[in-house]
């Protein structure tokens, strides 16, 4: 799994950015995405943000993506927490 998170100061390309990320994987919360990865996604994702989204960054722009293994533990509290659980509907 991967997890995505950004800062980045200009609304229409934090929306393009946001836009491009939900292709791969689902929202966490406001800034930051989860990724069910390949290698290949991964490659995709590095080369879109280092050929069209880095031009147009500010200096306090930034985005961080966390290769997360099997062994990490995520404990989850709230409504993070009902997000995994399968809801059956009768």
């Amino acid at each position: 799994m991967l997890l995505v998170s950004y800062d980045i100061s200009n609304d229409k390309l934090r929306t393009q950015f946001s836009k491009f990320l939900s292709k791969f994987g689902h929202r966490l919360q406001y800034s930051v995405f989860e990724i069910h990865n390949s290698d290949r996604i991964l490659e995709i994702i590095t080369t879109q943000i280092k050929i069209f989204f880095s031009k147009q960054f500010e200096q306090t722009d930034s985005i961080m993506i966390f290769k997360m293994s099997n062994t990490c533990e995520v404990t989850k509290y709230g409504y993070a927490k009902n997000a995994d659980e399968d809801l059956i509907i009768i």
